[in-house]
């Protein structure tokens, strides 16, 4: 009897817990406190730090069911998805880990021990194959002599991406850091299938299936290309969860597993249609998994970075799902049948429920707009072409900016007798693509990175003035001995009061004094377990190993102490009056101000800020002591202490406690008691993403002091208005009222004269062909009036074709009007196109309504006039 995928999960990390491996849970699908990644694409990434020596663990081996998306730069599988047997934007990557503790032979052994023992996956031994990197002789005997793998199953693959070390079977975190030999394991589904073995020219089918990549990272490459050899080798492999359940559910493709088989018909019946063949069922199967797991790790759909990719995934499950007869919102109902189908790996995705199923629903009836939105576009740029190709570059505008699809496009293009220049459209995709890929993964951040093996002690909490050593220094990037006056650098030492930014806290400033040198710290950042002062040696010169007194700047993190500790009471504040699902997303805090972010799904009414305002200030009256307590996570998530998801917290944790009011995890610092912060003021309230709102404030002097502007700014308000502050609003209101009517009266004249010039011009119809026509110039009218007169020309005449013209701020507008029923003869965008080329102007618009404009007016006259060759051809 085959595995289900769960069992198949859980047996993984039982055999390696079997191995003395620590059970790490999965992180989240956004990188910690990583810019160079998009999304957590493999197992290792929230390990990465400790592969570079930056962090340590209190454990040598680890093993993981880590979730992950490739959707977006250098892993990308978005396209591929559904029209292959195994390509998912989500995916399980099943892994262990060593961190300096074994290495080639017991990653070999645990790899095929788990794999073929009758007490674990139990594949045939002839059935599986292994690469390694050419040159590797250690893993190629340990395959051959101890394992037992006859040769003719072992492939060496060497340096085929063009550079030295660039392989298949050579992997590397970055352009530098560490990087090493690796053995991938293949699974033969059989001779019934076409493909060859890895290595092979023909290698592509589905015969042949990676199964489980063994990394042995042993070196650390240089900006110059050099292999150095890590102190302390270490393992990092991956196994995809999917392609494992399909040899052991004895089916070729993923999608034909049970957690897949599953959530398609879950697809099916929400879409319905019976047709479980069709690859928009697999396509929207494996979307609704990405977008349900980024949404409930915080990512919304926006038009940049890891929403942009969202909302990529969630209108490709859109599309699929139209092309299945869906006409209204359906993916929110798929996020109840996933959480089944995934079983204890959505347990958080099952408390965020609620809000997943809103940034579904929301995307999807967002979309709808946007497709209207782009039909009109469309025709816009449609209504400009004067050949029979719509240019690639404006399609790709339209797919990438409003995210309309290239499919759709190309219907209404071909409804046109239009092509798409798809030569452009490539091109624009490909650089798009580049862009990206530039941007993503480990990449050339890791050349400039400050690698500083060295800790330092934070002492910052009890005092703002200590001495410490210097230990390390830093100039361009490059460790140095000593600097000099004027030089830029970064300063370690070995203890510090130095706040080093971090938690939305930014770094500490002030001065590192030493008896032969000033060094001025103008920022503070943290560089694995060290802090590094950043700043300008003023005077003198600094060495490693001399002794410097460290001086916070005192009054600057009073201020900062006070807006985080303010943070805090916003936080609960928020909580107390929206409902338990605010979660915070974001926060800046520095001496001028705050910035909080959260998740909620509406804007926020005046009434509930000024609660929430008040509900903070009481707070702050009752100056509640504030107090910091050590404490394991355990105990800190009993006392019900609010922890941020996506932060890495140690098994001891400090815990900020505000009296009764506030308990939270925090590692920054904070004023003594809620009364020091004085006044708290919120300026604003916003939407930065879908679901996402912000909250700037300030308290203590920068709130007196916003009282004091609006104060200002009210009485300046009131002396313009020549009336009493107390009675601005009621003057506006007599303002405004008296500007309703004008403009009421405005309008009835300018109905008044386009009747009149409506009733004047209709004796003046000419007749082309049996078909009234009205070609003309017309003084003094505005672009609104003549779109009035042809409008109601229109509707007098009852079958006409209009062209209206006047001059304005020397330019000509140009207005053309067809009846319908004699759009099909002539299109009044053909006619405004055609004169505006004569003046000098582009126009465009609908087939029965079109504008245009130009700047040589001189030329109008001669362009009304050449109009009578084109109607009397068409009519």
């Amino acid at each position: 009897m085959s595995k289900s995928t769960t069992e198949i999960r859980q047996a993984f990390i039982e055999f390696f817990h079997s191995k003395k491996h620590q059970v790490v849970a999965s992180s989240s699908l956004i990188p910690d406190r990583d810019p160079t990644l998009l999304f957590t694409n493999a197992g290792m990434n929230q390990f990465k730090d400790v592969f570079l020596g930056l962090d340590n663990r209190s454990y040598r081996r680890a093993t993981t069911s880590q979730r992950c998306v490739r959707a977006g730069g250098k892993h990308n599988d978005l396209d591929n998805v559904g029209y292959t047997a195994r390509h998912h934007t989500f995916f399980e990557m099943l892994g262990n880990f060593s961190f300096g503790d074994y290495f080639k032979h017991d990653a070999i052994r645990f790899a095929w021990e788990l794999l073929t023992c009758k007490q674990w996956f139990n594949l045939p031994k002839d059935k599986l194959w292994v690469t390694v990197y050419a040159t590797d002789d250690e893993s190629y005997n340990i395959w051959a002599n101890e394992v037992g793998i006859p040769a003719e199953r072992i492939i060496r693959i060497g340096d085929n991406k063009v550079s030295p070390y660039m392989s298949d079977n050579f992997w590397q975190m970055g352009d530098t850091g560490p990087c090493g030999p690796c053995s991938e394991i293949f699974y033969d589904h059989g001779e019934h299938l076409q493909g060859s073995p890895p290595g092979k020219a023909e290698e592509n089918g589905d015969r042949y299936i990676e199964i489980w990549n063994l990394v042995f990272m042993q070196f650390n490459r240089q900006t110059d290309g050099t292999l150095l050899p890590l102190p302390k080798p270490s393992v990092d492999t991956g196994m995809g969860l999917e392609r494992i359940a399909a040899i052991l559910q004895h089916v070729n493709s993923n999608y034909d597993i049970d957690l897949f088989k599953n959530l398609i018909d879950a697809v099916a019946q929400v879409v319905s249609t019976n047709d479980h063949d069709s690859k928009s069922l697999r396509v929207i199967a494996d979307h609704i998994r990405s977008s349900a797991f980024l949404a409930s790790d915080g990512i919304v759909p926006s038009n940049e970075g890891r929403g942009y990719v969202l909302r990529r995934i969630i209108r490709r499950a859109i599309r699929h799902s139209k092309m299945l007869g869906a006409n209204d919102a359906c993916l929110y109902k798929l996020v109840a049948p996933l959480i089944k189908c995934m079983g204890s790996t959505a347990s958080q995705l099952q408390t965020k429920q609620k809000i997943v199923e809103q940034i579904l629903r929301a995307e999807e009836e967002h979309f709808a707009r946007t497709l209207e939105r782009g039909l009109q576009l469309l025709e816009k740029e449609l209504a400009k072409i004067t050949g029979d190709a719509l240019d690639g570059d404006i399609a790709f505008r339209l797919y990438d900016t409003y995210g309309f699809p290239l499919d759709l496009t190309t219907e209404v293009c071909r409804e046109r007798n239009l092509r798409i220049d798809k030569k452009n459209f490539d091109s624009a995709m490909d650089k798009q693509r580049n862009r990206a890929h530039q941007a993503s993964y480990f990449r050339a951040n890791y050349k400039n990175m400050l690698l500083v093996d060295k800790t330092t002690c934070f002492c910052g909490y009890e005092k703002l003035e200590h001495q410490g050593r210097v230990t390390e220094l830093f100039h361009d990037g490059k460790s140095v001995e000593v600097i000099s006056q004027g030089i830029q650098a970064v300063v370690v030492l070995d203890e510090t009061p130095f706040y080093g930014e971090s938690g939305g806290q930014v770094g500490d400033s002030g001065k590192l004094k030493s008896t032969q040198g000033l060094f001025n710290v103008v920022d503070t950042q943290k560089y694995g377990n060290a802090v590094g002062h950043l700043g300008k040696l003023n005077y003198g010169e600094l060495k490693i190993g001399a002794q410097v007194v460290a001086q916070v700047d005192g009054q600057r993190r009073t201020c900062i102490g006070r807006n985080h500790s303010a943070t805090h009471l916003l936080h609960t504040a928020l909580r107390q009056v929206l409902g338990e699902h605010i979660k915070q997303k974001g926060s800046l805090v520095n001496h001028k101000c705050l910035r909080f972010d959260f998740s909620h799904y509406e804007a926020l009414k005046l009434e509930q800020l000024r609660i929430i305002e008040n509900i903070v200030n009481e707070q702050i009256r009752s100056n509640m002591p504030i107090k910091a307590d050590m404490m394991s996570l355990e105990e800190a998530s009993n006392k019900g202490a609010i922890a941020l998801f996506n932060e890495k917290y140690e098994a001891t944790v400090r815990v900020i406690n505000m009296g009764y009011f506030s308990t939270e995890l925090c590692i920054g610092t904070h004023a003594r008691r809620t009364g020091d912060i004085g006044f708290f003021r919120i300026m604003s309230e916003a939407s930065i993403a879908a679901g996402i709102r912000r909250i700037e404030a300030v308290t203590g002097e920068e709130a007196m002091a916003s009282l004091h502007q609006q104060s200002d700014f009210l009485q300046h308000i009131s002396n313009i208005l020549q009336c009493d502050s107390k009675m601005i609003v009621e003057k506006v209101q007599i303002i405004q009222e008296r500007l309703r009517k004008l403009e009421k009266k405005l309008q009835q004249l300018e109905n008044q004269q386009a009747a009149q010039a409506s009733t004047t011009l209709s004796r003046k119809v000419r007749n082309i062909n049996g078909v009234k026509v009205m070609v003309g110039i017309i003084d003094n009218v505005t672009s609104k009036i003549l779109r009035t007169i042809v409008e109601d020309l229109k509707n007098k005449l009852g079958s006409a074709v209009i062209v209206l013209a006047t001059t304005t701020d020397g330019k000509a507008i140009l207005i053309a009007g067809v009846t319908t029923n004699l759009t099909d003869r002539i299109k009044a965008f053909d006619i405004v196109s055609h004169i505006a080329k004569q003046i000098g102007g582009k126009g465009g618009g609908r087939p029965d309504l079109a504008q245009a404009g130009g700047s040589n007016i001189a030329a109008l006259p001669s362009a009304l006039t050449s109009l009578d060759a084109i109607l009397a051809a068409k009519l």
